[in-house]
């Protein structure tokens, strides 16, 4: 290596030598043995500026040696020649130019992603000012290279500034030079195809040349308008998108503006962040509002009007304001200040007349790489780079351009580096501190600043979590903010910079078991859990009865189990893990009065173990939280004492005590009319003296059990767990059948089941959306889960009961093979019944009461529920708008039920998605079985009002006595199997009482429209089911309309009324009335 002494040599050889490569390698050599500093001592980087200055290649060629030899560390000091470089690209001389070309690639080479948009800004610069094609070409080449250098890296970075960048290189598109125009083709297709969506990806190439030549644009948009649009909509697909809508939005062709303002819409739906639709949306709006107000075709200005709803729904105004462009002097001197302190001194030297004064570089040119690298450094922090795996990059972004200025550059790189990150970390938590009260005695179980997302999906952002030893946090947020993916992901593991397993042992309490089919007794289940391998079977036994498991039901399977009670042994399990931090997602759900109340007093007695709370129970939260955590813009903002304090700061958040202050409105449609029901208390759903037993168990779980529904009813059903509540409701829906007593229904009565378990109804299906999910089920006209019923299902029994031979009235023999159709008979109906083996002709139609009682209650209930769903679906259009405004209605996302499979959406929104299938076919009655368990308070609220508003009949069970309670005056008590009414029961009337129908409507549903808080009279019966009406027996006041005679009747009539005045003209005595007729 070459002495200091030798460093004139060198300089001179490349001033005047042919070989100017090996005296510039040796120069770089010398500078990184010496030290950057001889780059000004020596006068090594002026002498490298003066020859390219005066166009000679030797200073292009130093230029390229610096950067290869010494790296990173010489890029702020060699990025300045850059411009000079590329105006050597028009020399004729080509050694100038190969030797300018081959510096140019050695400094982008050295460039980290992060400053991409530094080393563009030179590009631009010089395609604006350069007047030679060769420069502009050169200035695109690279630009492209660049990006295809960073691979995927480079292309998100490309993409999070695209709608900056692609302005002025779309320019160079029309440039009268085809090389250049050629090239530019090639670098805005290069830059295009970083879009990170992938609806846009395929249609790049006529996007580009779209942008190249307007006259495409029709084509395009042609293309467009055939794309099925899915992905999220951000910021650089709406680079692209919008100038290209623009000039369509101004096309004279209606059928240009007919398609852009149906794929303004399409896009306008996907783009979910206001900020982004505001800036890049709100130029679209003056164009499409001119299309629906002077478009010539009717058609066209309704799909405009339309757009213009979406786009203004989306955030797009023509009084928006855009944001003034980041000051980057501003922040790039600010990070300078934040980070000269954490320079060692022999870097940043203090002020010699004032001590306080802030330290400044020790050398003009350390300088120059300060105020570089203080600029990528306020490029991190505005990205909020701070987390632990940032560390790389702040490595090349500042630690390799300060520490290549010391003797132990890579060591030092990676020390200044993390000292840097850990400094504006700190600076950023110290600004939400405000929102979290510390105490030094506190013991803090987790302190860690994370990001949350679902698949594409941002749920979190750069945001804190602190979790305090012994206190208990409820989480509030809407439906789908990932509440449940954040305990999921604490779980997993997959929260940054979280506490192992070892450290904090982190347990998930959820409904895990729901809907499951556990063979095992209940302690084995506990047993077999290989997490509890070591825990003696006394300890786990001692557990279960400390939750209220005795030894008999411990040995009960895990499958005969209700909601409730398989919810307690998910917490005696979470118990026997002896957790740190206990994860309760929604604990209370199935859960009675006196459980809820344990689990409260449980909770609050463990000092010593934190708990993270999701719960929808207000009353739950505010008696067991310490702390309420809310999702805010992407943040966990915290808020100290209960829910009720936190209510107090945020008014907005009433609606999480306050079921009727709810933004959130559903939608329930009318319910179908009923045949021969004229008035909205007679009974449409009965049963009478049911006794239903598990095979599992021996004790029946109801017993001799007689209730009624009728259109007016509104019936809270209540009881312990395991009282056998939904054991009733499956005995009223149909989904299991009674061993002992029967079972009443309307053969047109539709009945709209919502399960406890939303997983029941779509389990098989989360692979499909939820508008697939409702096509499937409804498509071919009625409901194919009405089908699936095991009460509806032929058991071997009935098939038998087919072959059994029919003796008609001629005497023939013969089998029924199926039911046809169905047709008014008087009261009831009569079928059309096909016979084997026979032609459609022969087809007998045979009333219904001789149909059971031959023996085939199962097929007419088949064919009935079958027939009452057709009148209920049939004329419903299933395509995907209808269905789409449907979800909606009941609360849902448009886009999330198109777009989204059933597998990724939250308990709340399945629960939508059950309620919305359940209301399709406008059922008569609207059983809900623990409906409010996984939906927010916003979303109850809209529940509350919609049935209240509804004119069907509505059976709910709920432990949420608040919802009960405002909704049903009518209460079922079930306990050990038995029930009692409670509370005003609606009057179960004739239906045919003519002299009462005449003097109102034939149906009231339009007058429970017009009067929705209408409330039953009182009935002298304690329960529908007292009534006869079922049994055919006259009540008291039934009047009996006369039929009208028939001819011979009248006849007769006159004939005796003739033989009586007869009679009075030769006895004598009073004289009879003419119209009336003697008792026989």
């Amino acid at each position: 290596m070459p002495p200091p002494d030798k460093f004139e040599p060198l300089l001179k050889r490349l001033k005047t030598s042919a070989d100017s490569k090996s005296a510039a390698d040796g120069l770089a050599r010398a500078v990184k043995t010496n030290g950057l500093t001889s780059l000004a001592d020596r006068e090594v980087l002026t002498t490298i500026t003066d020859l390219l200055k005066n166009k000679n290649a030797a200073g292009a060629v130093g230029i390229a040696s610096l950067a290869t030899v010494l790296g990173p560390v010489v890029l702020p000091l060699v990025l300045p020649s850059l411009p000079v470089l590329i105006q050597l690209y028009d020399e004729k001389a080509d050694a100038v130019r190969t030797a300018a070309q081959a510096a140019v690639k050695a400094v982008v080479g050295l460039t980290p992603v992060e400053a991409f948009q530094t080393v563009f800004q030179v590009f631009v610069d010089e395609l604006k000012g350069h007047t030679k094609w060769q420069g502009k070409v050169g200035c695109l080449k690279e630009i492209a290279r660049f990006v295809d250098l960073r691979g995927q890296e480079g292309k998100d970075e490309v993409a999070s500034i695209l709608g900056t960048i692609l302005p002025p290189i779309e320019a160079t598109l029309h440039d009268t030079k085809s090389d250049v125009s050629a090239q530019a083709v090639k670098t805005v297709t290069t830059l295009c195809l970083a879009l990170p969506n992938p609806d846009l990806l395929p249609h790049i190439d006529i996007l580009v040349e779209a942008m190249r030549a307007p006259t495409t644009v029709p084509a395009t948009i042609k293309a467009l308008s055939n794309t099925t649009f899915v992905t999220e909509v951000t910021a650089p697909s709406l680079a692209v998108l919008v100038p290209i809508l623009t000039r369509a939005l101004n096309d004279r062709s209606m059928e240009v503006q007919r398609r852009t303002v149906v794929i303004v819409e399409n896009v306008c739906k996907l783009v979910r962040d206001p900020v982004i639709a505001a800036q890049y949306l709100s130029p679209l709006l003056s164009a499409v509002e001119k299309i629906m107000t002077g478009a010539s075709f009717p058609e066209v200005r309704a799909f405009a009007e339309s757009s213009h709803k979406t786009l203004v729904s989306a955030g797009a105004s023509l009084d928006i304001v855009q944001p003034p462009p980041r000051d980057m002097e501003k922040e790039t001197d600010e990070a300078e200040l934040e980070v000269m302190p954490l320079l060692p001194e022999a870097l940043a030297v203090p002020s010699p007349n004032d001590e306080t004064a802030p330290r400044t570089p020790f050398t003009p040119m350390f300088a120059q790489t300060m105020r570089y690298s203080a600029r990528l450094v306020a490029e991190l922090v505005f990205r909020n780079a701070l987390i632990e795996a940032d560390d790389e990059r702040w490595v090349r972004c500042f630690g390799v351009f300060v520490g290549g200025w010391m003797p132990d550059g890579r060591a030092a790189a990676k020390d200044l580096a993390h000292k840097a990150r850990s400094h504006f970390l700190a600076i950023e938590e110290a600004k939400k501190a405000p929102t979290i009260v510390a105490d030094a005695t506190e013991d803090v179980l987790v302190n860690t600043v994370f990001s949350l997302a679902y698949g594409a999906l941002l749920l979190l952002s750069h945001t804190t979590l602190r979790l305090v030893r012994g206190r208990r946090y409820g989480i509030c947020a809407s439906n789908g903010s990932g509440k449940s993916t954040l305990l999921r992901a604490i779980v997993d593991g997959k929260v940054e910079n979280f506490p192992s397993q070892d450290e904090v042992r982190a347990v998930m309490v959820e409904h895990a078991l729901q809907g499951e089919d556990g063979s095992s007794s209940i302690i084995d289940f506990v047993a077999a859990d290989k997490a509890l391998s070591k825990v003696p079977r006394p300890k786990i036994r001692e557990q279960l009865l400390e939750v209220g498991f005795d030894d008999e039901r411990q040995s009960q399977s895990v499958s005969s189990l209700s909601g409730g009670w398989k919810m307690k042994l998910e917490l005696a399990r979470a118990m026997l893990y002896k957790a740190d931090l206990l994860l309760l997602d929604e604990p209370t759900n199935h859960l009675d009065v006196a459980s809820v109340k344990w689990l409260v007093d449980y909770l609050v007695s463990q000092d010593n173990v934190t708990c993270l709370i999701v719960s929808h129970d207000s009353g739950f939260l505010d008696n067991v939280t310490t702390d309420i955590i809310h999702y805010e813009s992407k943040k966990l903002v915290y808020y100290p004492g209960p829910l009720r304090a936190f209510v107090d700061k945020v008014p907005s958040a009433k609606s999480y005590y306050t079921l009727a202050a709810t933004s959130v409105r559903f939608s329930f449609p009318p319910p179908g009319s009923l045949m021969g029901v004229r008035s909205n208390t007679r009974a449409i759903l009965k049963l009478s003296k049911c006794t239903f037993t598990y095979p599992s168990r021996k004790d029946p779980s109801l017993i001799d059990v007689s209730c009624a529904l009728s259109l007016s009813s509104r019936v809270g059903i209540i009881g312990p767990n395991g009282a056998g509540k939904s054991t009733l409701i499956k005995l009223l829906t149909g989904e299991t059948a009674p061993q002992e007593g029967t079972v009443y229904k309307h053969p047109a009565l539709r009945v709209g089941y919502v399960s406890q378990h939303a997983t029941h109804h779509i389990e098989q299906h989360l692979e499909k959306t939820a508008i697939a999910y409702i096509q499937w089920r409804f498509q071919a006209g009625h409901d194919k889960e009405v089908l699936e019923k095991v009460t509806r299902v032929l058991t071997e029994e009935d098939k038998k009961m087919m072959e059994k031979e029919w003796v008609g009235k001629t005497g023939e023999k013969r089998k029924v093979e199926m039911i046809m159709g169905r047709a008014k008979l008087k009261k009831t109906y009569q079928y059309e019944i096909k016979w084997r083996n026979m032609e459609h002709k022969h087809n007998s139609w045979i009333p219904r009461d001789d149909l059971l009682a031959k023996g085939f209650t199962k097929l007419v209930q088949q064919f009935d529920d079958l027939e009452s769903s057709r009148e209920g679906a049939g004329s419903k259009e299933t395509n995907g708008p209808a269905v789409r405004k449907h979800l909606e209605e009941v609360g849902l996302d448009g886009d999330i039920a198109q777009y989204n499979e059933m597998s990724g959406l939250s308990g709340g929104q399945k629960m939508k998605v059950v309620i919305a299938a359940a209301l399709w076919n406008n059922p008569q009655v609207v059983v809900l079985d623990e409906v409010t368990n996984f939906l927010d308070r916003e979303a109850v609220g809209g529940v509350a009002v919609a049935i209240r508003e509804w004119g069907g009949a509505v059976c709910i069970i709920s432990h949420n006595m608040e919802f009960v309670n405002a909704l049903c005056p009518e209460i079922w008590n079930v306990e050990a199997g038995r029930l009692t009414h409670q509370g005003k029961a609606a009057i179960v009337e004739d239906a045919f009482l003519e002299a009462k129908d005449k003097a109102k409507p034939a149906s009231r549903l339009a007058s429970r429209k017009a009067s929705p808080a209408m409330t039953p009279a009182g009935s002298a019966a304690a329960t529908p089911a007292g009534s006869d009406v079922e049994s055919g027996k006259a009540t008291p006041n039934s009047v009996i309309k006369k039929k009208k005679m028939t001819r011979n009747q009248m006849k007769a009539k006159e004939e005796r009324k003739r033989l009586r005045l007869l009679h009075w003209l030769t006895v004598g005595g009073p004289k009879p009335d003419s119209d009336s007729e003697p008792e026989i």
